[in-house]
């Protein structure tokens, strides 16, 4: 069975830090990258990094680059993202989800159809 538990989400003020976790279960890790994106009621959803294992490679949104970090722990087969310097703008519902390798270009442009597996969320919520 196929698993992306989501975690880390939470309330901070603007400025402040969180760490989430995608923990992947069920599929070959190596095989995937995994993205996260976020989504608030009214908008679409929205790619905010992604990640692939097998040999390092990222991609961020312009939104949060220099504020975010992703990382891969491939003993853990957990995904993360450090985010820091955080904005009431980054107010939103974290998911996480998975592609696969050969589509990992796609991905890498901020695009959601290529992922095959998705995750619940996590809120997380920047106060000003």
């Amino acid at each position: 069975e196929v698993q992306l538990v989501a975690s880390g989400g939470g309330l901070v003020q603007a400025g402040g830090s969180l760490r989430l976790s995608c923990a992947a279960s069920g599929f070959s890790f190596d095989d995937y990258g995994i993205g996260w994106f976020r989504q608030v009621p009214g908008k679409e959803r929205e790619g905010v990094s992604c990640i692939k294992s097998s040999d390092g490679s990222t991609w961020y949104a312009d939104s949060v680059k220099g504020r975010f970090t992703i990382s891969s722990d491939n003993a853990k087969n957990t995904v993360y993202l450090q985010m820091n310097s955080l904005k009431p703008e980054d107010t939103a519902v974290y998911y996480c989800a998975a592609v696969l390798n050969e589509y990992f270009v796609l991905a890498a442009m901020g695009l959601d159809d290529p992922y095959h597996y998705w995750g619940q969320g996590t809120q997380v919520t920047v106060s000003s």
